[in-house]
C-alpha cells in the first residue's frame, strides 16, 4: 500500500467512526494488531473503527490484515507523520442506516498506546500475585477400577456456539454467558449420567477449545484470531498458506497473546467444576490443557518476548499458575485433574520437522526432540508436586481437530515410555483404540502404581463400536495390566474445538454407553 495504495489517501473520511484510538507509532508486530483487536470485536458487524497510527509500515500490514480477516479498510488520511485509518467491521455493505449506541471500550484498552518512540506495553498490565500457602486437597471417594469416562470434551449446541464466539467478542457480558453455559452443561452431564458414566465432565461447554481458553482466564493474556497473526510470522506466505489447510476455519479459532507476567487473579476452571458438583454426586473430573502445550501455544516472538525473555521463563510462570490451579480444584472436590499433552506425539513423530504445528493449536517450533520430552516432565512434575497422585493424570493423542484419520500423526508410545514412567501423576488416558497409536502391549513397561484409561472407542469414526469389540479390548487391557489398573474411556474428546465438533451429541452419548455397556461384561 505504501508505494502503489489499492486505496488512495483521502484528504478526509466521508463517514464517521464508532470508536477511535490512537496505537501511537506500535508497529503490527509490537501490539497494534491486538489493540486492534481489543477496539473491533465488540462492534457489530458494519461498525467502523478509527485507527491513529505513525508507524510507516501500518500502511503496508493493516490492508494485509484486513484481507485476511475479512474486514473492509473502507479509507485512510494522512496528515504529515499521522496516518488515520478507517476499518469496517466486516463489509460496509452490512451497516446499518442508522447505528446503534457505541459500544463500551474494552476494559485496560488504553487511548493513547505509545508517544515518542517508546515500546512500553500498550495495555493495562495487571499486578501478579502469588499466593503464600496453596489449600490442601478436599477428600473424595477413589475412582473405582473399570470406570468409565468421556476424555473431556461434548459436543455444544448451536446456540453455546453463538453464545462463545458474542463473549468472546465482547457483545455477551459475564452473567448472560454464564447462565447460558450452565444451560449447555445441564444438557452434557445429562447425557453423560444416561450414558452411564462412572466419572463426568462438565463436557467444557464454556470453552472455544480445550487449550487456548486459558487465555482468556488468565491476567496480561488476551485471545487473539489465527489470522491475526500473519503480519508477526517470518513467511507470511507460508503462514497464509498454512491457515488455509486448517480444518477449523483459521479466523475463528483464537489463539492466546501474553503481553505481561502471567496471573492468576480469578479460576481457570474451579467454576466450572462447582457447577458440576451441583448436577451429580458421580466423580467429577476436570481437564486443563498441560504445561508443556502451554509452552508451545502461548510463546510467539514478537508478542510473549515483550513479558518473558525465552520459552522457559514463560513456561516457570505457566507452571505457577496451574499449580495454583490443580491445589483450588483438589480443595473443591475434583475426583481428578487430567492434564492434556496431545502435542507430545507431535514432538517424537513429527520427524526432524521444527517448524510452526497447528497440531491441536501448537503454532511455535519445538526444539530437540530429547530435551523437549525432559523439558515437558519436568514442567508437568513442576504442577503436580506432591498432590495425590491418584487424582491427578495425563493425556496424550495424536491430534484431535478433524474426523479424518489420515491427517492426524501415526506412531506407537514406545518413545514417550521414558516420560510416562518418570511423570508424578497417577493415571494416563490414552489413545488406544485408532491403529494410529500402535499396540498396547507397549505399554507394559510402565510403573504398577499407574492406571492406564484405555480409549476403547475412537470419536472419529460415526459409526459405534459394538460392546463385544469393547470390552476384547478391555479384556486385553486387564490381561496386560491388571484389572485393579485400567479405566475405559474414548480415545479423546468428541468437541475439542468448539466450532469442529467430531462426532454429533447422539453419537458421543451412543458411544459412551457402548462402553458403559462393555464395562458391565467385565466386571460380570
Amino acid at each position: 500500500m505504501s508505494n502503489h495504495p489499492e486505496i488512495p489517501s483521502a484528504d478526509r473520511h466521508l463517514l464517521t467512526p464508532d470508536v477511535s484510538f490512537d496505537g501511537g507509532d506500535l508497529d503490527c508486530g509490537n501490539g497494534l494488531l491486538l489493540l486492534i483487536r481489543q477496539h473491533i470485536d465488540p462492534l457489530p458487524r458494519g461498525g467502523l473503527l478509527e485507527i491513529r497510527s505513525t508507524e510507516i509500515s501500518v500502511e503496508e500490514d493493516l490492508p494485509a490484515w484486513c484481507r485476511l480477516t475479512g474486514n473492509e479498510l473502507v479509507s485512510w488520511t494522512k496528515q504529515g507523520a499521522q496516518r488515520i485509518y478507517l476499518v469496517c467491521k466486516g463489509s460496509l455493505a452490512e451497516r446499518p442506516a442508522a447505528p446503534s449506541s457505541l459500544p463500551k471500550r474494552p476494559q485496560g484498552a488504553e487511548e493513547g498506546a505509545t508517544k515518542g518512540g517508546g515500546r512500553a506495553s500498550p495495555f493495562r498490565v495487571v499486578p501478579v500475585s502469588i499466593p503464600a500457602i496453596l489449600p490442601p486437597p478436599a477428600p473424595v471417594p477413589p475412582i473405582a477400577p473399570l470406570s468409565v469416562t468421556g476424555i473431556g470434551s461434548w459436543p455444544r449446541p448451536r446456540w453455546m456456539l453463538q453464545a462463545i464466539h458474542e463473549h468472546l467478542e465482547g457483545r455477551l457480558g459475564e452473567r448472560e454467558f454464564a447462565a447460558t453455559g450452565e444451560d449447555a452443561v445441564r444438557l452434557a452431564v445429562q447425557a453423560q449420567i444416561r450414558a452411564g458414566a462412572d466419572v463426568v465432565t462438565d463436557g467444557e461447554q464454556r470453552r472455544d477449545s480445550y487449550a487456548n481458553f486459558v487465555g482468556g482466564r488468565l491476567d496480561n493474556c488476551m485471545l487473539i484470531p489465527l489470522t491475526d497473526l500473519l503480519p508477526l510470522v517470518d513467511h507470511p506466505e507460508e503462514f497464509e498458506k498454512e491457515l488455509r489447510s486448517l480444518d477449523v476455519p483459521a479466523g475463528g479459532v483464537r489463539h492466546p497473546a501474553v503481553f505481561g507476567p502471567l496471573g492468576r487473579s480469578r479460576a481457570i476452571a474451579v467454576h466450572e467444576l462447582e457447577f458440576v458438583r451441583r448436577l451429580t454426586d458421580r466423580p467429577v473430573k476436570i481437564a486443563l490443557p498441560g504445561p508443556y502445550l502451554l509452552s508451545r501455544i502461548m510463546w510467539m516472538e514478537c508478542i510473549s518476548d515483550r513479558a518473558y525473555a525465552s520459552r522457559e521463563r514463560l513456561a516457570e510462570d505457566i507452571v505457577r499458575v496451574l499449580r495454583e490451579e490443580l491445589h483450588h480444584l483438589l480443595a473443591a472436590g475434583a475426583a481428578l485433574v487430567q492434564f492434556d499433552e496431545p502435542v507430545l506425539t507431535e514432538v517424537v513423530h513429527s520427524g526432524s520437522r521444527t517448524q510452526r504445528s497447528f497440531m491441536c493449536g501448537a503454532l511455535s517450533a519445538k526444539g530437540d526432540t530429547a530435551r523437549e520430552l525432559d523439558f515437558a516432565r519436568d514442567l508437568l512434575n513442576g504442577v503436580v508436586g506432591d498432590s495425590p497422585p491418584a487424582r491427578t493424570a495425563v493425556h496424550i493423542c495424536r491430534g484431535n481437530w478433524t474426523p479424518d484419520e489420515s491427517a492426524a500423526l501415526t506412531g506407537d508410545y514406545r518413545p514417550l515410555l521414558d516420560l510416562l514412567k518418570q511423570v508424578r501423576v497417577g493415571t494416563c488416558f490414552l489413545e488406544l483404540c485408532t491403529p494410529r497409536a500402535g499396540e498396547m502391549e507397549v505399554l507394559r513397561e510402565l510403573p504398577d502404581d499407574r492406571r492406564i484409561g484405555v480409549g476403547v472407542v475412537n470419536q472419529k469414526r460415526p459409526e459405534i463400536e459394538s460392546v463385544e469389540e469393547i470390552a476384547a479390548r478391555g479384556r486385553r487391557a486387564i490381561d496386560l495390566f491388571g484389572r485393579n489398573r485400567v479405566l475405559l474411556n474414548t480415545d479423546c474428546g468428541f468437541a475439542t474445538f468448539a466450532d469442529n465438533p467430531v462426532s454429533s451429541s447422539e453419537i458421543a452419548e451412543g458411544k459412551l454407553r457402548a462402553i458403559a455397556e462393555a464395562a458391565k461384561v467385565l466386571r460380570g
